[in-house]
């Protein structure tokens, strides 16, 4: 599956807000949205225009793709499965892109960002009820066990990004233990888990059209 390999700071400048793409790098002064208030480009400071409703939902659906780093096609499959199941559209969108591993890792803090969580799960660095996964998209349900089983070298990284990232709240649908390294999902993450702001109606309606 295809990334986006772009500057993660020119997304965030897009959508106007911050996607916490770079770890650490957003919550300090460096953060590009904090520094430049506009859209990336030449016309980024000038140009304002005001959106259509069509606009407005197609901006919501990119925010969301870009904070769980998932390409379009991805996306509208995760979507056409939320279609299928039972229940709220929008929140199962959500849950899906949740439980995601690289997701998953971030959530738990093994990762400073999602894009550092995919790279984790890539590089071969995670087991799944003891059975190496490295498929970023690899999506966890109730009672899994992952695990970080890696080379001293890689595990003191992971250890540096659970000290970093030490003040960040763990959702409620996961388990932590810091010291061994492991997360235990105990249910299905609820809309209420997820934490940023966010509208995923606007893509449920615009994917309606």
């Amino acid at each position: 599956m295809g990334r986006d390999l772009g500057p993660d700071c020119r997304l965030c400048r897009r959508e106007g807000e911050k996607l916490f793409l770079k770890g650490a790098r957003c919550y300090t002064h460096k953060c590009a949205v904090s520094r430049r208030e506009y859209a990336p480009g030449q016309h980024g400071i000038t140009k304002k225009t005001k959106l259509s409703n069509f606009g407005v939902q197609l901006r919501e659906k990119q925010k969301i793709k870009r904070i769980y780093g998932v390409l379009e096609t991805q996306f509208r499959n995760y979507f056409l499965k939320a279609t299928a199941t039972k229940g709220v559209t929008g929140h199962i969108l959500l849950q899906f892109l949740e439980r995601r591993l690289d997701s998953v890792l971030f959530n738990a803090g093994f990762a400073k960002s999602r894009t550092d969580g995919r790279q984790i799960v890539s590089h071969n660095h995670v087991s799944v009820n003891g059975r190496r996964v490295n498929i970023p998209s690899f999506m966890v349900k109730p009672n899994d066990i992952v695990e970080i089983k890696t080379d001293d070298r890689s595990l003191a990284t992971i250890k540096l990004n659970v000290e970093t990232t030490k003040e960040r709240k763990v959702p409620g649908w996961l388990e932590i233990d810091a010291a061994k390294l492991t997360i235990k999902v105990v249910r299905i993450p609820t809309r209420e888990d997820v934490t940023f702001t966010v509208n995923e109606q606007l893509v449920v309606e615009l994917y309606s059209r």
